[in-house]
């Protein structure tokens, strides 16, 4: 793993904890930290000791507030679409990670911070987090795959809604409309969040993997050829030994001990 000006990474057991560390800036993306971000989940990637990944913000009050409005003020209409395509491409890669990513939220998401959230596989948040798009009121739009993720995510009328008001999304109301999955205390988040993503690693791998792959497919394709992928993806996992070991499991009544083979 590489050394990082503004990116953390801890572990815990097969749990990596990816920790952006610019709490003095309320952990706002410059271009470094988007940056950071490609390279350790790129690193990540090929660990095959890493089973899931925690991402989240440094300090209580933030996630991350937002972009560095600072940098943004500086672009031309060429460096602009270049920010917000390398942009893309890094969350898309976040979000085509092979491996399930929760995003713990404490404090505020807003701007790039909640298209970040948004391009994780699932979000939990602590009760004083904030979440928007407030892009419009600085006079521009989201750049980093947000207009497209948060109707996926909430549905369309909602994400318009948040995206042409600007307003912000306190946590009991995220909850309630699906952009988080729960809402834990300051205090417990991380630690919850961890219960939470062992939810997932406990079964299979490569069906975790493989599940991943169909829903997301899903999302950008006519529903038979979706429904073929699945198929196929369905009809591979029968030759894996996760899935012999299993189905034996569950007839003895034992737990599995999955080798993500």
């Amino acid at each position: 793993m590489s050394d990082f000006q503004y990116i953390r990474v801890e572990w815990d057991g097969e749990l990596a904890m990816v920790v952006i560390d610019r709490a003095e800036k309320l952990n706002a993306l410059n271009a470094e930290v988007v940056r950071e971000l490609g390279d350790v989940f790129r690193d990540l990637k090929d660990d095959d000791d890493v089973l899931g990944v925690i991402l989240t913000g440094a300090g209580e009050k933030a996630f991350v507030a937002g972009a560095d409005i600072g940098e943004l003020a500086q672009l031309t209409p060429l460096t602009g679409m270049t920010v917000s395509r390398e942009g893309q491409r890094i969350f898309t890669d976040i979000e085509r990670f092979p491996k399930p990513v929760l995003a713990a939220i404490g404090g505020y998401a807003l701007g790039g911070g909640c298209e970040l959230a948004l391009a994780c596989h699932l979000r939990v948040a602590s009760e004083n987090a904030r979440f928007g798009l407030p892009e419009v009121g600085l006079g521009t739009i989201p750049g980093y795959g947000g207009t497209m993720r948060l109707a996926r995510v909430v549905g369309f009328g909602l994400a318009v809604e948040m995206i042409l008001t600007g307003a912000m999304v306190d946590a009991e109301r995220a909850e309630r409309i699906g952009l988080v999955s729960a809402v834990y205390p300051q205090a417990a988040l991380l630690d919850q969040a961890k219960t939470f993503m062992r939810g997932i690693t406990k079964n299979g791998p490569v069906a975790v993997r493989m599940a991943l792959e169909s829903i997301y497919l899903a999302q950008n394709s006519a529903p038979a050829d979706a429904a073929s992928f699945e198929s196929a993806l369905f009809g591979l996992l029968a030759s894996t030994a996760d899935m012999k070991e299993g189905m034996t499991a569950f007839l003895e009544k034992r737990k599995a001990a999955f080798k993500g083979e």
